[in-house]
């Protein structure tokens, strides 16, 4: 059995989306952030794939067993088996994200799509009311989100600059974000401000607050 341990701190972007954040999604938003840190902690010690592999299959079978199936007292997994019940696929995708890190022999721009996309799968999940149009949106956003988090990891400038240029070049349509995920445009502005900035931690300088800000306030 994986071992428990207790949750990472979160990036300040994501404490700051979460301020932004209605209570309904906070909890959920929460959760989902944990296990993104506790999945990239996995990853970034992970110097055998196979062994990669079998500890992000853990979270995956377990995310796949009904909540009174589960193992007790990891504050992640019980976190969220109270706020995702029904809407762990979601979580499975993020999950599988991850696991194209440990599996690609090089980043390449289909492993950065596929890693993009599913590591940001929860942010559609928390919204079950989307039109098609704001569930592209929401998508983009996401991605930026996993990407420019990502570009300020990585230490190789080739990968740094794929991460760059494949968040900076992705679309969506105009508008505004849900209101429900206003944390999640807090998100997106910080993103596209960082990639903009050559890979720059997202909360870097006096200008993320203000940015975030307006992002809360005018785009949703």
């Amino acid at each position: 059995m994986m071992p428990f341990d207790s949750s990472d701190p979160l990036p300040p972007e994501a404490d700051l989306a979460l301020a932004w954040s209605p209570p309904a999604v906070r909890g959920p938003m929460a959760a989902a952030f944990q296990l993104d840190r506790r999945l990239a902690r996995i990853v970034a010690r992970t110097t055998e794939p196979m062994l990669g592999q079998m500890r992000l299959a853990w979270w995956r079978d377990a995310l796949g067993k009904p909540v009174a199936d589960r193992p007790r007292g990891d504050v992640v997994l019980d976190a969220i088996s109270a706020e995702w019940a029904g809407r762990e696929a979601a979580l499975a995708t993020m999950v599988d994200g991850w696991e194209v890190l440990v599996t690609a022999d090089q980043l390449d721009r289909d492993a950065i799509e596929g890693f993009g996309a599913q590591r940001s799968a929860i942010f559609g999940a928390l919204d079950g009311d989307l039109r098609p149009a704001e569930a592209e949106m929401v998508a983009a956003a996401g991605f930026r989100w996993a990407l420019a988090d990502a570009a300020g990891s990585v230490s190789d400038a080739g990968e740094r600059a794929m991460l760059i240029d494949a968040g900076l070049g992705r679309s969506a349509p105009r508008g505004r974000m849900p209101r429900p995920l206003r944390g999640l445009a807090v998100l997106n502005a910080l993103a596209v401000r960082s990639l903009q900035r050559g890979g720059r931690p997202m909360m870097e300088g006096r200008g993320a607050p203000l940015i975030a800000m307006r992002a809360a306030i005018f785009l949703t």
